[in-house]
Formats: structure tokens, sequence, C-alpha cells
């Protein structure tokens, strides 16, 4: 190969990768994965780490005061106001004998689906009580839920988790829509990778 040829071939080289830059960058997304009651920005580590290394921005903060996941509230309404009154009953009995009322004590990771040991360890180490009050103070919402922007809604399917079923219900009946993971309540720790595909595949 002479020198013409040589620095042509390196120039065109150049020119691919800088285009392919340019198209993941045109192409790149920024997430923000916010986690449920008992959960820290932590458990978004894999799904984090996956759209990271595929050129998306992703922030995962630990948030203070939040309430159950994914509950879907419209305004004047409270967590606790959309659980099942055997649900309520049960955490609120909790946060009395084990913090006078402050904090709901986390549940067995089985209670999300969380089968796996090492799984299991993972999250268990990393739980902490939820305080009390983010379940029953009452949301206060100046538009509409969603405010009127594209909305997917990923609900876990195997096992169910029953808790959420009034806002599965609420989310029919607006007409949201809806994809399914055949897997147990805390996803982004039981199938990462396939729930870092949905989010990519919806961001697209």
């Amino acid at each position: 190969m002479d020198r013409r040829t040589f620095l042509a071939t390196a120039a065109l080289s150049a020119a691919g990768t800088a285009a392919t830059r340019m198209s993941r960058a045109a192409a790149s997304k920024t997430f923000v994965l916010v986690h449920g009651a008992w959960h820290g920005g932590w458990c978004w580590s894999k799904v984090a780490s996956t759209l990271r290394g595929r050129g998306h921005t992703v922030v995962t903060p630990t948030q203070t005061g939040l309430g159950e996941h994914a509950v879907i509230l419209e305004n004047g309404q409270s967590v606790f106001s959309q659980l099942p009154k055997d649900v309520v009953e049960a955490r609120t009995k909790a946060a009395q004998e084990t913090s006078g009322g402050l904090s709901i004590p986390a549940p067995a990771p089985a209670a999300f689906g969380i089968t796996d040991a090492a799984q299991t360890q993972f999250v268990q180490s990393r739980f902490t009580p939820h305080p009390f009050n983010t379940f029953v103070s009452p949301l206060k919402l100046a538009n509409k839920v969603g405010n009127g922007l594209p909305t997917t809604y990923i609900i876990c399917a195997d096992p169910i988790y029953k808790p959420l079923e009034a806002s599965r219900t609420w989310i029919k009946a607006a007409g949201w829509k809806t994809s399914e993971i055949r897997c147990g309540h805390d996803a982004m720790v039981i199938a990462p990778d396939q729930l870092a595909d949905m989010l990519d595949g919806d961001s697209a």
C-alpha cells in the first residue's frame, strides 16, 4: 500500500468512526431511574450499567420519603388509599411494633418475587425501613397523571405483585401503553438485561 492509499484509507476509517459516534450520540437518551419503598439507587446498578454501555445517560438518585413502587396516584390520593385493606393493616401494625409508627420495616425479598440466593443477599443487605408518613400523605398534583407525556407501564407478571392491582386497573382505564416482563416485581434485580432492553426499546 503506498502512502497516498494509506492516508485515504485512514481518512475513510476516521470518518466512519466519527459518523458512528455521531449516530450514537444522536440516539442517546437520558434515563432517570427512581426506586421504590425500602430500596435505593443501588437497585438499578445492573440496568444502569447496561444502558450506559449503550451510550445513554443514566441517573439513579436515592430518594428520601418515597412511597411504594409505581403506585399510580391522582391528586388527593395517598399510597394507603390505593392498597388493599389487609396490606394497609399489616404495614401499620409492623410500623407500630418496630418503630412506634415512624417507619415500615422492609418485607422479605421474596415479597418482590426474588428467590435467587445471591439476589436475596444483594437486596436484603441494602433494604432500609421506609418512612410511614409517605404512605398516608395525599399527593398534590396541579396536572393530570403523566402530564400528557408518552407513558409505558411495565407489568412484572410472574409472580404478579398483588398490592398494585388498583394501579393496573387504573392504567387500563386510562389507556396507557403496557409491556409485560415475566419475572417478579423487582425486575431491575431479577432480570436487569431484559428490563434494560425494554427501556432502550421504548426510548427509540
